[in-house]
């Protein structure tokens, strides 16, 4: 008989020689679900081989090594259970005084395995609704600080506030009642710095350009962001004179939901903003600190929210930035997949391909826009041949010698191409 598969609540050992393996499992699995159940006598592939060697003191020896091991205390409901002629020993305790530890470690579940939490993953754990909000209570280094655009973007969204409660409403002190970290965040002015990068090619090895983004209240950068995003996001094609369908670089609601998610559940603890990184075949979000530690990836891709930062979430939310429908992470596996995503302990990444077809496109786009009927003729037939000269051009378009040089110079003037050598001897050099 096999009982099936170990999960974030349930884990087999092969005997109680994997006692002390068993214990951490128990206060792994109290940590994240608040129960948890233990097999000894059952392979990791849940085929029962039963328990060898059982006594009358087996079960009160793995009722003290709970006993001893895990810290607060738990009662454990122990069992001798014969299936299929085998003996096993099951192991079922629950309990919700969080956090559990187990031989003075603390650790947490994630799917059939045993991880070891750092000092700041057990004191987010301390807060069953997600992480503690840090940012609410470190304090400010400047403390000379002042919110009339937060507050101006309350009032265009027509939510009334309370000048003199205003700070305090919003969570922006501290238990000391000193600005904290979120209020320097949402400040007039501050030094904040979001970076929006674009490379040459599909890996950071030449950097395009760089676009910084900050020191002023975090809402009006997150703004910015999306306004520019949106703004390379639309293209139009002209091929043949012909005007295509515009056209998307990206779903921009997806990268909407990577971004606000980003900036919202990003760990502004560390002081680590997020970013956009664009290359020649995808856009990628980064934002700083993994998940939450009370939220599996599965409750990530099912859209179950665990906030980092809650009072910061609901002022996003305030303001419509962001709701709170869990329909983001959703739409952007509809529309891409769950390999969008990169999960690690400390970084979460959403990978957002380019329209391949339009990426194609691209550079004839951008000589439609910009020259004209006759620059596009010369400049094709250049491409096609680079020692044409001037005759070349007047007795394959029927152009004026006058139009001709007209044309060549306003190619040279908008850097499609220049002459390499003598106008005799030389030949044009297309450079984009």
């Amino acid at each position: 008989m096999n009982l099936g598969l170990e999960s974030e609540k349930v884990e087999f050992k092969k005997s109680t020689s994997e006692l002390v393996e068993g214990v951490i499992s128990i206060s792994s699995m109290l940590n994240k679900h608040g129960e948890a159940t233990v097999y000894f006598g059952v392979k990791n592939n849940g085929d029962i081989i039963g328990q060898k060697d059982l006594n009358e003191n087996t079960l009160r020896d793995v009722s003290r090594k709970i006993a001893e091991g895990i810290k607060p205390q738990v009662i454990p409901n122990i069992a001798l259970e014969l299936i299929e002629d085998k003996k096993v020993i099951k192991v079922y305790v629950k309990g919700d005084n969080v956090p559990y530890s187990a031989f003075g470690k603390y650790y947490s579940r994630s799917f059939d395995e045993d991880k070891q939490l750092s000092p700041e993953m057990l004191k987010a754990l301390i807060n069953r609704e997600g992480e503690p909000d840090y940012i609410v209570q470190k304090e400010a280094i400047n403390q000379n600080l002042t919110f009339k655009m937060l507050k101006g973007l309350y009032l265009s969204n027509d939510i009334k506030i309370n000048n003199d409660k205003f700070e305090e409403n919003l969570g922006l002190l501290n238990n000391s009642k000193k600005y904290n970290m979120m209020a320097e965040l949402l400040a007039d002015k501050n030094d904040l710095s979001i970076k929006v990068v674009t490379f040459a090619g599909t890996d950071k090895t030449v950097m395009l350009k760089r676009t910084e983004y900050g020191g002023k209240c975090l809402l009006l950068s997150v703004n910015n962001v999306l306004e520019y995003m949106e703004s390379i996001n639309e293209t139009k094609v002209k091929v043949g004179g012909i005007q295509r369908q515009e056209e998307k670089y990206f779903d921009f609601s997806s990268f909407k939901e990577a971004w606000m998610n980003a900036c919202v559940h990003t760990k502004w603890s560390e002081e680590i903003p997020p970013a956009v990184y664009i290359y020649d075949d995808r856009i990628e979000i980064i934002s700083n600190g993994g998940l939450p530690s009370a939220l599996t990836k599965e409750d990530f891709f099912e859209g179950v929210s665990k906030p980092i930062n809650k009072r910061l979430l609901k002022i996003f939310s305030d303001l419509d930035y962001i709701d709170q429908t869990g329909h983001g992470i959703p739409l952007i596996v509809k529309n891409y997949g769950k390999d969008a995503f990169y999960i690690s302990e400390h970084t979460v990444i959403v990978t957002i391909p380019l329209n391949k077809e339009l990426l194609e496109n691209v550079e004839n786009a951008k000589v439609s826009l910009e020259l004209n009927d006759a620059e596009l003729k010369i400049l094709e037939l250049i491409r096609n041949n680079s020692t044409y000269k001037t005759t070349d051009f007047i007795r394959l378009t029927e152009y004026s010698e006058a139009y001709i040089n007209k044309i060549i110079h306003s190619l040279k003037d908008k850097e499609y191409i220049k002459r390499v050598g003598s106008n005799k001897n030389g030949y044009w050099d297309i450079l984009k």
